[in-house]
This record gives structure tokens, C-alpha cells and sequence, in this order.
């Protein structure tokens, strides 16, 4: 089932997605929530972010190139970061580029959402606490990066984590690509069992530090292929199963900046 928000005559709704018509729903799908009897059409609404994450959790350095290349164990300490709230945005709205940052990255993920809340949960029952799987992309300042490794800052930034189109509740996430077109060409295609942390021992760890709540989401890493991109470049980030995720990267002034020691 594919639950997505959008917006419909100046009001904003939540509602199931079936091919091009949408069931309109009341409540939140992440509780309660029932059908209405109204329907619309896909080209008659403006896609928002599938859902108003309460946390979102990332992690980095996931992917590897090659099946050959994954390791026989995995690391004892992930390399994990937080993004604010105030990043997320939706489908086709664009990615602003700070004057401040030199360059810019985009990197295509698979986004989990979590449905119920999980404290040190078996590894095994992770996928048990998982509500559905959304597209991210992951938008990274390296410039913010500090040398010690704190990677937050450049995560942070407004608008610099586009999540959609949908919320797939259906889905086995160890079968499926992420890929991502830059201008059209594609620059990432990978199968998610190239990841260096699977999905379920990555939500099961993070349940040892920190409690997940309903609507935390958990970036799972991106491909190789994720590289610099420029004003208006045009990147699309798929999921076959869910469906894609379309921004404009767009240059914007500003009068702030960090003032260098």
C-alpha cells in the first residue's frame, strides 16, 4: 500500500495512492486512520513529503562497489548522524545551494519509516517496527565537515533532505535498486544487499542508543556514484517499488556566513 501527502484545493491531505487516482483518508496512517469516499486524480495534486519525520537518522560510508567488496563483518561502531526536521522537503521543490557552500552533493537512498516505537529490539524483529520505505536524498556539504569526523553541520542545511513520492508499506528491502539521474544520466544503480550495515542490524542498533519513535526516519546510506552538483541541475532519485524523487538544485544568495578564524 502506498500512503503519501499532498495538497488538493489549498488544503493538505493524506491518502492512498493506487495508480493515478488517490482515496482521500482521514487520520494518520501512522495510527489510526479510514477511508473517505473521495477520490482524485494524481495530476490534479502537488506532492509533499510522505510524512513529517519526528527524527531523521543517517548513516554513512554505507554501499560498496561490488558484492566481492563487502566485508565479513560489520563495524562495531557505525558512522551514524542526525538531520533536522527543518531539511526535509518534498518532491519538486528545490534544493537550495547556500552561497556560502563551495559545492554540494546529492546522494540517492533507501529512507525507512519507522511505525512503532523500539528499544533494544532483536535484530531478527527489526523489519517487525518498520512502517514502510520512502526515496531520500541525502544532500551533503562536505565543506561543513570537521576534520575529526562530526558530520551534522553538513546535513543540516535547509532543504537538504528530500524525501517521497510515497510511503511503500509493501516492500522486501533486500530486493530492490537505488539509482539516481543527474540532468538524465544515470550516476548510481545499486542493489540495497550491497550495503556494509544491513537494514535490519542498522535499525536494531540504533534501538540500543537511542528509543525510535513512529515517524523517525532512517536514511540507509547511498551508492557509489554520488558527486557534485551545480545550479539547476535536475536529480532524480528511484526506487523502482516506490516510485521516484525529483529536485532542482538552485543557488541562492545569503547574508550569513561563517566567519573564518
Amino acid at each position: 500500500m502506498k500512503f503519501g501527502r499532498f495538497t488538493y484545493n489549498n488544503s493538505i491531505y493524506n491518502g492512498v495512492f493506487e495508480e493515478d487516482v488517490i482515496t482521500i483518508i482521514d487520520g494518520n496512517p501512522l495510527t489510526e486512520w479510514s477511508y473517505t469516499d473521495q477520490k482524485v486524480s494524481i495530476n490534479d495534486v502537488e506532492f509533499l513529503a510522505p510524512l513529517t519525520p519526528r527524527n531523521v537518522i543517517g548513516i554513512g560510508a554505507n554501499y560498496v562497489g561490488d558484492k566481492d567488496s563487502l566485508p565479513d563483518e560489520i563495524p562495531e561502531m557505525p558512522v551514524f548522524f542526525l538531520k533536522p526536521a527543518t531539511s526535509v522537503i518534498g518532491p519538486n521543490e528545490a534544493v537550495i545551494i547556500p552561497d556560502q557552500l563551495q559545492e554540494v552533493k546529492f546522494e540517492s537512498e533507501l529512507a525507512v519509516v519507522i511505525g512503532k516505537e523500539a528499544k533494544n529490539i532483536e535484530k531478527e524483529k527489526a523489519l517487525e517496527y518498520v512502517f514502510g520505505y520512502t526515496v531520500g536524498n541525502d544532500v551533503t556539504a562536505p565543506q561543513y565537515f570537521h576534520n575529526d569526523g562530526h558530520w551534522t553541520l553538513g546535513k543540516s542545511f535547509d532543504t537538504f533532505t528530500p524525501l517521497g513520492p510515497v510511503i511503500e508499506t509493501e516492500l522486501d528491502p533486500y530486493h530492490i535498486h537505488v539509482t539516481a539521474t543527474v540532468n538524465g544520466e544515470q550516476k548510481q544503480n545499486s542493489p540495497t544487499k550491497w550495503m556494509i550495515v544491513p537494514i535490519k542490524e542498522m535499525i536494531a542498533y540504533l534501538s540500543t542508543v537511542m528509543t525510535l519513535h513512529p515517524g523517525d526516519v532512517i536514511l540507509t546510506g547511498s551508492p557509489t556514484g554520488a558527486h557534485f552538483v551545480k545550479n539547476d541541475d535536475i536529480i532524480t532519485c528511484s526506487i523502482k517499488e516506490i516510485g521516484s524523487l525529483t529536485n532542482t538544485f538552485s543557488r541562492q544568495s545569503s547574508h550569513i556566513g561563517v566567519t573564518q578564524q
